[in-house]
C-alpha cells in the first residue's frame, strides 16, 4: 500500500538531480546556458527533434467544458508538442489546455499525430492540463449522446475534429525544422505556496475537502499535507542553443473558473513567463498526478491570485532552469516502452451515473459521460497504455485519468537513481484514480472515482515494469 508522508519524501530527494541522478562531475548549481556543449556532426544516432505549437481556443458561442463560451482570455488556449527522430520509430508527445480528452477522442488523436509524423499510435502521448474553462473532448460520448437523443453540447466535436486537422498539419510541418539534439539538461525545483493536499483527513475518514479555491479560514489553515513540492524538466539542447523545455508539476490547475472566457489559468501564465525568460525554447508544461492536489490552502478565489500564483510557480520552473545539469545525449540512449492496464470498473457507482443522464444537466454530464463510456469500453475488452520515455538518465510516465499524488511520489521514490517525472491526465476517461487507503477514507475524489481501490496494485505494477526496463 502506498504510504508517504511529506517529510520522508523531501529527506529522500533532498539532493538535487545533478549529485544524485546524473552522477556527473559536472556541479549542480550550474547555469544549463554556461556549459557550452559544441554542436556535431549529424550521424545514425543523432537524436531529432521538432516542436509544434498551435491555437486550441474555440469560437465563441461553442461549448466550454460547463459553459457556454462568450470569449477568450488575453492568452488563449494551444496545444504544444514535441516529435523526437533519429530512433527506430518517432515519438510525439502533445499537451493541451484543455480539460480532458477521453476514450475515443485519445484514439483519433494518437492516430492523427502517428500519421502525421509516419509513426504509430502507441509513440503518441497526448496530455490536458486540465483547465476548467476550456473543452473536453471525447467523440464516443458524442455518439452516446446523440443516440439517446439528447444534445451532445460540450461533447459536440465540430471544433474539436478541425483542430485536429490542424494539429496533424502542424505536426508534420514540424519535421522540416526538425534540429539535432547533443544535450539534455536536467534540473528540480521546489515551488512554495502554490499547491496543498485538498482532503482533510481526520480520524481515517475525510472531513473536509479543501479545494482548489477555498474560503473557509480554518480549512486554509489546515496544513499544506502530503504534495510533491518539486516542478521537474526536461531541455533539449543543440550545442549551447536551447530547443525546447519540458515541465511537470502536480496540482490542479485553477485559481478561479466558470467564467465563460476560456483561459489557461496559472499554469498557462507561468508557461508564458517562462517562454519570454529562455524564448529560443519552446516551453512545453503537463500536468502532474495532482488529482487530489488543489491551490486550496493559498487561495481564496481572489482574481488576483492568478498571477500570484502564475509568479510562484514561474519561480519554481526558472530556479529548476538555474539549477539543471547538462548532459550529451545520442539517439540509442532514448528509449519508449509501453504496458497496457485494464482498471477494475466500479459497477454500481456507474451504473447510477448512466441512470441519470436523461434527467441531469450539460455539467454532469461534462463530468461523468466519459466515465460512463470509459467502463463500456473496459469492459469489452478496451486497454489504456501507460507509456515511459526513456532518455539518458531521465524517465517520464504518462498516465491515465486524475491521479492521486501518492502514484508520482512512489513512482520518485522506486527510482531515486533515475530523474523521473510523471504527466497524468492522459486518457481522461477514468477520471480519478484513487490509492486504496483513499476508498476507504472516503471524500469528493474516491466517491466519485468510477475505478476500484485494487486499480492500485495494477497501476504500481505497471509503472514498475516500466521503470525497471533497460
Amino acid at each position: 500500500m502506498l504510504d508517504f508522508s511529506r517529510r520522508e519524501f523531501i529527506k529522500k530527494n533532498a539532493l538535487g538531480y545533478a549529485g544524485v541522478v546524473l552522477g556527473s562531475a559536472i556541479p549542480a548549481m550550474a547555469r544549463p546556458e554556461t556549459m557550452i556543449s559544441p554542436a556535431r556532426e549529424e550521424t545514425d544516432e543523432t537524436l531529432k527533434i521538432s516542436t509544434f505549437d498551435i491555437d486550441a481556443t474555440p469560437p465563441v458561442g461553442s461549448y466550454l467544458t460547463y459553459d457556454p463560451m462568450a470569449g477568450a482570455w488575453d492568452l488563449g488556449l494551444r496545444a504544444k508538442g514535441i516529435v523526437l527522430t533519429g530512433m527506430d520509430a518517432p515519438v510525439v508527445l502533445c499537451a493541451v489546455d484543455w480539460i480532458g480528452i477521453a476514450n475515443e477522442s485519445q484514439d483519433v488523436f494518437k492516430q492523427t499525430l502517428a500519421d502525421a509524423v509516419g509513426t504509430v499510435p502507441n509513440r503518441v502521448a497526448v496530455h490536458t492540463l486540465h483547465q476548467h474553462d476550456a473543452p473536453i473532448c471525447d467523440f464516443s460520448a458524442e455518439k452516446m449522446l446523440n443516440e439517446m437523443g439528447i444534445e451532445p453540447m460540450s461533447f459536440e466535436s465540430g471544433y474539436a475534429r478541425e483542430f485536429l486537422t490542424r494539429l496533424g498539419k502542424a505536426a508534420k510541418e514540424s519535421l522540416v525544422q526538425q534540429q539535432p539534439v547533443t544535450d539534455i539538461s536536467l534540473g528540480k525545483a521546489p515551488v512554495y505556496e502554490v499547491a496543498s493536499n485538498r482532503r482533510i483527513v481526520k480520524d481515517g475518514k475525510v472531513g473536509a475537502m479543501r479545494a482548489t479555491t477555498c474560503i473557509d479560514p480554518a480549512l486554509r489553515n489546515e496544513p499544506e499535507g502530503l504534495i510533491d513540492p518539486d516542478v521537474t524538466l526536461i531541455g533539449f539542447w543543440n550545442g549551447e542553443k536551447p530547443l525546447a523545455v519540458m515541465t511537470f508539476y502536480a496540482t490542479h490547475p485553477q485559481s478561479y473558473y466558470l467564467t465563460k472566457i476560456a483561459n489557461p489559468d496559472f499554469p498557462g501564465v507561468a508557461r508564458f513567463y517562462r517562454q519570454l525568460a529562455v524564448p529560443d525554447a519552446l516551453h512545453i508544461h503537463f500536468n502532474g498526478a495532482g488529482g487530489n492536489i488543489g491551490a486550496g490552502k493559498y487561495n481564496d478565489g481572489s482574481h488576483e491570485n492568478r498571477m500570484i500564483l502564475a509568479q510562484r510557480l514561474a519561480d519554481g520552473m526558472e530556479r529548476a532552469w538555474n539549477n539543471s545539469a547538462k548532459l550529451p545525449v545520442t539517439a540509442g540512449e532514448v528509449s519508449w516502452k509501453t504496458e497496457p492496464v485494464a482498471l477494475p470498473v466500479a459497477d454500481e457507482k456507474v451504473q447510477r451515473f448512466e441512470s441519470q443522464i436523461k434527467t441531469s444537466d450539460m455539467r454532469f454530464r461534462s463530468n461523468n459521460m466519459p466515465m460512463i463510456v470509459w467502463a463500456k469500453r473496459t469492459t469489452a475488452g478496451k486497454t489504456i497504455d501507460i507509456a515511459c520515455l526513456g532518455i539518458g538518465k531521465a524517465r517520464v510516465l504518462f498516465m491515465p485519468g486524475e491521479l492521486s499524488v501518492e502514484y508520482q511520489l512512489a513512482a520518485k521514490a522506486k527510482r531515486p537513481d533515475l530523474a523521473v517525472s510523471m504527466a497524468a491526465y492522459g486518457d481522461y476517461g477514468p477520471f480519478y484514480i484513487c490509492t486504496q487507503e483513499a476508498y476507504s477514507q472516503g471524500g469528493y475524489e474516491a466517491n466519485e472515482s468510477p475505478v476500484t481501490s485494487d486499480s492500485e496494485e495494477i497501476l504500481l505494477n505497471a509503472v514498475g515494469k516500466l521503470l525497471d526496463a533497460e
